[in-house]
């Protein structure tokens, strides 16, 4: 009987292994391709945008992923990065029906592979003092032979690595060049200027752009409707538009157009109200620019006659050869701290300047618009009338009755959501009442300044070419902005993702905490140091000249006294830090107990309560037959 019974239990345990591996296979062939993202950010979840590009690929594309896994091998940082974006692709890979074929190369140094990838345009970076370079970057190509890629994969940019990717199979869909329109009141473009009599060149922004996409001018004067084979139109210093041009515009939006628009308060480069045979009809001229009717239906205020100042952003110019610089409240120069890093036209951008700039702001009325800041002052700005800005001497005068906001004004944002058309009334053929598209997009920029040569960039002839040396961000949050709005608008919406960085939270916490404690006790010193200062200067200055370099007993003892205190406070400094220390080791001690002893624990005691649990149930068993 108790060999029957071991037979049983043997046959039993082949029949649940075969029973287990056949669920397995099952599973795996039922199942294959099945992913899912448990991570907390959803790292390797890809955004609605991204799947749809990935469905509208009609041609395959091969993407190649060039990295130096051998030469990478002290560099760990750059090897987990390299894995975050692989899985990225081959999750872009799994969801594309087999249109996009990935492979990764390890380009050695003097190999085929290396020439290969600098062909192609990858970038390598040096890694190490003796000059060792690694390469990470993705090229990709289609049938026609047209190729993209992104040079180098900078772990900085994870944020924004499924966008990066996203627009470099965009381009392999759409190799041909966006067709841009440009709308302008000032003179961007190259042309023949009427008051010098001779060709000027174009603005360096223009130049930028010229290179990357099709422009092509529009005509204010005579615009009815804008060409369907614009992707992007690029509105600039929109003075006294028609109610046709606006409509133009109105329904260019509508049918899912994106648009770039720059208006101004006060546009510096504003020329059209100059008169050679009166130098003051220039000066008093109305130099601001509206949209006034578009604005109201985006749900968006605007004032044409305000410019925002900062006290805190002014920037130094000069009045006079000679003349000390003054800070110029009007004129702005935007830092780090102004732009918003979450998007992906000013993520990486680090000062933009900008002049007698104007603000946006989301009408109380406004329905399902949004608004979303790109640049902005900081809370120390104010409004002023832009007349103030008229005859203007000294621009400190601007600062006369200041009185701070509270909050930001926003310079720049991007507007999104279902836009009515600003003329209802209109009855034309085709006329559209509303968008098509439910998340319409327009990046909307209240100065024209930033864009002129003289807020960012210094030119030089070299050898015939005309040299950039840029200053500020500027021209790069230009092509930003027409780049990323001439792509698709699965791609538009395609939004920075959280990293796979996970920081130690708690214990940059205690080190916060540490360091404020620190720095009171340095100030502590520093004001018991100037005390004590002051009391030997006041003790010095009592004595007679004969006396000067004698020291007093009352100035001994004071010293003395000082000496001992800052024993004190420095030995005070050091238990700050050394408690600093004993925090972290303390924290990271009980993380180790929790991971080596107690989870195996729990782990134990909870098969030690199924054991205790299984026998129970076959003692009452036996019991029961018994």
């Amino acid at each position: 009987m108790q060999l029957n019974r071991k037979a049983l239990s043997g046959t039993a345990l082949a029949v649940l292994a075969a029973l287990f591996v056949a669920v397995m296979l099952l599973v795996n062939v039922a199942f294959r391709g099945a992913r899912a993202d448990l991570t907390q950010n959803h790292l390797y979840t890809l955004s609605d945008g991204t799947k749809n590009i990935l469905k509208s690929i009609d041609e395959p594309l091969d993407l190649t992923l060039f990295f130096s896994d051998k030469g990478s091998a002290d560099v760990p940082q750059l090897r987990t990065y390299f894995t975050t974006v692989h899985e990225m692709l081959q999750e872009m890979a799994s969801r594309s029906g087999g249109k996009l074929r990935l492979s990764v190369v390890d380009p050695l140094p003097f190999s085929e592979d290396e020439d290969r990838a600098t062909s192609l345009g990858m970038q390598s970076v040096p890694v190490s003092a003796a000059g060792d370079k690694v390469f990470l970057g993705l090229a990709g190509t289609n049938s026609t032979n047209g190729h993209a890629a992104i040079p180098f994969l900078d772990p900085g940019k994870e944020a924004f690595l499924e966008y990066d990717i996203a627009k470099l199979i965009h381009e392999l869909e759409t190799p041909k060049k966006p067709v841009v329109g440009l709308l302008s009141g000032l003179p961007i473009a190259a042309g023949f200027d009427p008051q010098t009599q001779r060709m000027r060149q174009p603005w360096a922004v223009y130049s930028q752009w010229s290179q990357l996409f099709d422009m092509k001018t529009v005509d204010a004067a005579t615009l009815k409707a804008v060409e369907k084979d614009m992707d992007v139109l690029i509105v600039v210093h929109p003075k006294q538009l028609s109610d046709d041009a606006q409509f133009a515009i109105d329904q260019f939006v509508l049918r899912g157009g994106h648009l770039l628009v720059f208006v101004d308060p006060s546009a510096e480069l504003d020329d059209s109200g100059a008169d050679p045979n009166n130098p003051m009809a220039g000066m008093m001229a109305d130099k601001s620019s509206d949209l006034a009717k578009l604005f109201k239906a985006w749900g968006v205020e605007y004032d044409p006659h305000r410019i925002v100042i900062d006290r805190a952003r002014g920037l130094p110019i000069s009045l006079a050869e000679g003349s000390a610089p003054v800070r110029h409240p009007g004129i702005l120069g935007l830092t780090a701290a102004d732009l918003n890093h979450d998007d992906v036209l000013t993520t990486n951008l680090d000062t933009i300047n900008v002049s007698t700039a104007g603000s946006f702001d989301l009408a109380k009325d406004a329905k399902d618009e949004k608004l979303v800041p790109l640049l902005q002052t900081t809370s120390e700005a104010m409004s002023v009338p832009s007349d103030r800005l008229r005859m203007l001497g000294d621009p400190s005068s601007l600062l006369q009755g200041y009185k701070s906001a509270g909050s930001p004004f926003v310079i720049a944002a991007r507007l999104s959501g279902t836009f009515k058309t600003a003329f209802p009334e209109r009855t034309d053929a085709g006329a559209l009442k509303e968008a098509k598209d439910a998340n319409g997009q327009i990046v909307l920029v209240a100065d024209t300044d930033l864009l002129s040569d003289r807020m960012w960039v210094q030119m030089r002839a070299f050898l015939g070419q005309q040299i950039m040396n840029p200053f500020a961000n500027n021209g790069d949050f230009a092509v930003n902005a027409l780049d990323n709005l001439a792509g698709s608008s699965d791609l538009i919406s395609i939004r920075g993702r959280a990293t796979s960085q996970r920081p130690f939270t708690t214990v940059e916490a205690i080190k916060r905490n540490a360091d404020e404690r620190f720095r009171a006790k340095e100030q502590d010193l520093q004001r018991e140091l100037s005390d004590t200062e002051r009391k030997l200067t006041e003790l010095q200055s009592a004595k007679s000249q004969e006396q000067a370099q004698i020291l007093s007993t009352e100035q001994k003892a004071e010293l003395d006294k000082f000496m001992t205190r800052k024993l004190e406070i420095r030995k005070e400094l050091r238990q700050v830090r050394r408690q600093l220390d004993a925090e972290i080791e303390s924290l990271g001690t009980r993380l180790k107990i929790i991971n080596i002893v107690l989870v195996p624990l729990l782990v134990t005691f909870a098969a030690l309560g199924f054991a205790w649990w299984r026998r129970q149930r076959r003692r009452a068993a036996q019991g029961a037959h018994a």
